[in-house]
């Protein structure tokens, strides 16, 4: 069986929260001439779906006549259809163009090499934010078109900040420790705490380490980097004190998290952009919100103010069809900068190529945020984030790191800790 099934298992990433199958009576695997049909399979009805749908009207102006069938599966069922396709060896009923998350891009180029098309000569991966590259190429070649930024803020309440005697600008470009300083003052003057987090969930781990450039393997993407690593030990202890400071909701799930900042309890969100509408949704609230750009750790010098969680790219499989469905993505995600203005209007993707910041919808501002100009922030925040290869294991080690967190929030020592994450890694994955 291949290393890639060992990603099933996802502890968070609910940007990608599943959808059901929609239309699936499309054979994938036709495209070809103009004309016969090319074949996309994606997840999430409200973003990706609704993107993809836009890039197809779009790319209707260029070629008319050709019909793009976009298919709707949750993430989980890609993920096995992909699998069990490429594992066969036959490529019948595959897509021609697959929308594949972030973190589990590396396991399937790897584990299947000769199943993605080459895209270097069909995009410039100069063109898309520099982060986004590490894990949508492989031996220097490009093979994916990269498309939303999960680049992460710090959403903060004004208004509970203004009654603890702090303004946003306090909270902007600090590290983790002045964070909590401000969350306990916050929490002792307010009675609100700072923020929510779920106990089995690590995406906060995984922000602060890609602030550091680092991630939870070595720069080839699949030894485990734990024992040694200094951001992580520098995260882990963050996340302690974090977790010891009295200012923590915990919450268990996705409806309890959008509670947490609804309903008011708490005072910041730091998490990707891709939560906006979910702020959003609560209209009471309208200029009573900040973002401003993620803390970092304080004590790894190579951490910046600038991260990432979720995000994903375009691939095109090495089937019949591919030269067509190669140019429908060239000409649409990979160069348009109107249809970004579109995705970001209408969608609120905010997409990670370049040019499309230049564009008018990236510099509108808020009035929800203040008037605060959030996408053009967001967007240079985007430029900021280290690169990192994800590497092949990410969930897999993650649920590792999550009962070995507990251990350590229960007193077991930190280096025995991460020796022993490392240990269960080696042997699991190797």
């Amino acid at each position: 069986m291949k290393k890639a099934f060992v990603l099933l298992l996802a502890t968070f990433l609910l940007l990608t929260a599943c959808s059901s199958k929609s239309d699936n009576s499309a054979s994938g695997g036709s495209g070809g001439d103009s004309g016969q049909e090319i074949s996309v399979w994606a997840w999430d009805p409200n973003f990706n779906i609704a993107a993809m749908k836009l890039a197809v009207e779009a790319y209707a102006k260029t070629d008319p006549d050709q019909k793009i069938n976009v298919i709707e599966y949750a993430q989980d069922d890609i993920i096995q259809k992909l699998n069990t396709g490429l594992n066969s060896g036959t490529t019948n009923g595959l897509p021609n163009i697959v929308l594949i998350e972030d973190y589990r891009a590396q396991s399937f180029l790897k584990a299947y090499p000769d199943a993605f098309y080459d895209l270097s000569s069909v995009i410039k991966p100069g063109d898309f934010a520099d982060y986004k590259i590490a894990s949508s190429s492989l031996d220097g070649k490009q093979y994916g078109v990269p498309f939303d930024s999960g680049v992460a803020g710090l959403y903060v309440r004004t208004d509970y900040l203004q009654e603890a005697g702090y303004k946003a600008a306090d909270l902007t470009n600090i590290d983790w420790d002045r964070y909590i300083e401000i969350a306990k003052d916050v929490k002792a003057k307010t009675g609100h705490d700072m923020l929510t987090q779920d106990p089995n969930d690590l995406g906060l781990i995984r922000m602060m380490i890609q602030s550091a450039g680092s991630w939870y393997t070595k720069e080839d993407g699949s030894t485990p980097d734990l024992k040694d690593n200094a951001a992580l030990k520098d995260a882990f202890q963050t996340y302690k004190a974090l977790m010891e400071s009295d200012t923590v909701k915990i919450t268990s799930d996705w409806s309890q998290f959008l509670a947490g900042f609804n309903s008011g309890d708490v005072a910041s969100v730091p998490t990707g952009n891709w939560i906006t509408p979910s702020v959003k949704a609560e209209a009471s609230q309208s200029g009573k919100w900040a973002i401003v750009p993620m803390p970092k750790l304080k004590n790894t010098s190579s951490s910046v103010n600038a991260t990432n969680i979720g995000g994903s790219s375009w691939y095109v499989l090495n089937i019949p069809g591919k030269e067509k469905a190669a140019e429908f993505l060239q000409k649409t995600m990979g160069s348009d900068v109107a249809l970004y203005q579109d995705m970001l209007k209408n969608v609120g993707v905010i997409g990670t190529l370049k040019a499309a910041g230049e564009g008018e919808a990236y510099k509108e501002s808020d009035d929800f945020f203040g008037g605060q100009k959030t996408v053009e922030d967001f967007n240079k925040w985007t430029q900021q984030i280290p690169r990192v290869n994800y590497g092949m294991n990410t969930y897999a080690i993650e649920d590792i790191l999550v009962s070995e967190m507990q251990n350590y929030l229960n007193g077991q020592d930190l280096d025995k800790v991460l020796a022993d994450a490392q240990a269960q890694a080696e042997s699991q994955l190797h």
